[in-house]
């Protein structure tokens, strides 16, 4: 009931009392899905944080906050300066404002995982929190009340209905009428019993934070096991965000994410075995150019409108049989096949391209599942869900490029990284201890890393290919030869405060090989 009607009505009364005649002196963020509001008058402070994540969204009141020096932005800017004069609770609503000075309104729309925060002016909105509920822009603070007609008569019509004539009371209510033999009561014992609830909901004994269903919940009635019960509806909510975040929160929000990250890997293997298979298939089955210049070779040895022939195949150095369409010369159809000969070498440049995105994605999810399950607490979980971030939004929010390109050959990936920020982030957090990582030296350049495979040694000839990458990916590309340095990951750090890209390698060996890219298509 954290974000529940009732709830909200205690709520914004004992912000009313804090906020006040208060001045907003901060607002920020630190990451997309929280903001942080400080108030403060010539004798105390007080802070809101609204953490509003699809999994969770909730408010919390902390005595003080430490902003941090780096990844931190000042938002709703307008409003600093301004003095808090009312808080409005929308009647039957999921909402609430404070009347700010400047005529300014800052709504409270706390609708689940629909969460935001709209700064007005002039009754125009400024501002919205999360920018991705656009349809936000459109509410009226104003007129967000809800009148809704909840006398005997009104519960007659819908025959005790409580969905349609008391849809705030939600779950708990509903079910510890239920628990009071809600369903078997006549209409009028039934009107009694609502009336009743409803007045616990207006003057509740207490805050309850309960175990209900396997799961944490804040209640203002007693059902369930009460694990905590508090007076002041703040100290409450401060808890329960702090206990669901610890607890709930943790294995919700590690396994949604554990859920989410193997969906995608699982696609992306698909994806990837079915372009695979299509590649082989066209590169194994005869191409249209080998038969366009075998019709070509023999134009003369087929005779006039006819609709199979058998000709020698110079490619295989036997006869085959060919097939021909009668109305057509047999220069026509080599032309045509000339044609989608070329249409077959686009369509295999793009599978190509599509199979290398796919295995960059592919080891992307498997270093981050595995990172994941190093993760034991909410709060590296926080920092992993906030790292990880790209990858487990929407596909359209995903789409971002890969920090490496990927190459294959004899079974074991080559990462080679982009840019000097790819280099860290390669070396950094895709790359284990038994890994080998390679380097051209004495110069700036690609980091490359062979990924290790248990139990296996690095052939010779995949070492020399990625080698033969770090040096093409180096100041020394142009260079007869190249020295490229090899060595374990575990003998490879980078320096507290060095520059991205900047590493120490402790032990080394060097090979000796021509810059160039071995998986290029040769013409």
């Amino acid at each position: 009931m954290h974000q529940n009607y009732h709830f909200l009505q205690h709520l914004s009364a004992r912000l009313k009392q804090e906020l006040v005649g208060k001045e907003i002196v901060t607002c920020f963020s630190q990451n997309k899905d929280e903001l942080v509001i400080g108030f403060a008058d010539s004798n105390s402070e007080f802070y809101i944080r609204a953490g509003l994540t699809s999994h969770f969204s909730a408010l919390s009141f902390p005595d003080d906050f430490k902003r941090a020096r780096a990844n931190s932005v000042n938002l709703f800017k307008q409003m600093i300066g301004q003095k808090v004069q009312d808080v409005v609770q929308h009647l039957n609503e999921r909402s609430f404002y404070l009347q700010l000075t400047d005529d300014m309104l800052l709504l409270f729309k706390l609708f689940g995982n629909r969460s935001n925060i709209v700064l007005y002016q002039h009754g125009e909105p400024l501002h919205l929190f999360h920018k991705k509920f656009a349809a936000d822009a459109d509410l009226h603070p104003l007129e967000m009340h809800r009148q809704l007609p909840q006398n005997f008569a009104a519960f007659a019509d819908a025959d005790g209905n409580l969905r349609k004539v008391y849809p705030t009371l939600g779950e708990l209510p509903a079910d510890y009428l239920e628990a009071q033999n809600y369903s078997s009561a006549t209409l009028e014992e039934k009107w009694e019993l609502v009336q009743q609830v409803l007045e616990q909901l207006e003057n509740p004994e207490a805050y309850y934070i309960i175990k209900y269903r396997g799961k944490l919940r804040l209640s203002l009635l007693q059902i369930g096991e009460v694990v905590y019960n508090y007076r002041d509806p703040l100290e409450a909510l401060n808890n329960y965000t702090r206990l669901y975040l610890s607890e709930t929160g943790f294995e919700q929000q590690y396994e949604q994410a554990k859920q989410q990250l193997t969906k995608r890997l699982t696609g992306s293997q698909t994806v990837l075995e079915q372009a695979t298979l299509q590649l082989n298939e066209m590169r194994h089955n005869r191409s249209y150019s080998q038969t366009a210049d075998i019709l070509m070779a023999n134009l003369t040895n087929i005779p006039p409108q006819a609709e199979e022939v058998i000709l020698y195949d110079f490619y295989t150095d036997q006869n085959r049989a060919f097939k021909l369409k009668r109305n057509e010369t047999p220069q026509k159809q080599a032309e045509k096949l000339y044609r989608k000969a070329k249409n077959q070498h686009l369509e295999i440049q793009q599978l190509e391209e599509k199979a290398e995105r796919k295995m960059e994605e592919i080891i992307l999810l498997e270093d981050a599942l595995h990172a994941l399950a190093e993760v034991k607490n909410y709060k590296e979980l926080k920092v992993y869900l906030r790292e990880y971030a790209h990858l487990l939004t929407t596909k359209q929010q995903a789409q971002q490029q890969s920090p490496f390109r990927v190459f294959e050959t004899e079974g074991y990936k080559i990462l080679v990284g982009k840019s000097s920020q790819n280099n860290d982030e390669l070396t950094q957090r895709h790359t284990y201890k038994d890994d080998l990582w390679l380097h051209a030296k004495d110069v700036s350049g690609s980091h490359v890393v062979i990924k290790h495979q248990a139990g296996k040694t690095i052939p010779v000839t995949v070492l020399e290919k990625a080698a033969k990458l770090a040096a093409y990916y180096s100041k020394r590309k142009q260079d007869s030869l190249c020295p490229v340095m090899y060595t374990p990951k575990k003998w490879v750090r980078k320096p507290k405060g060095a520059p991205a890209g900047t590493v120490v390698v402790e032990r080394e060996k060097v090979l000796l090989v021509k810059p160039e890219n071995p998986f290029e298509k040769r013409k």
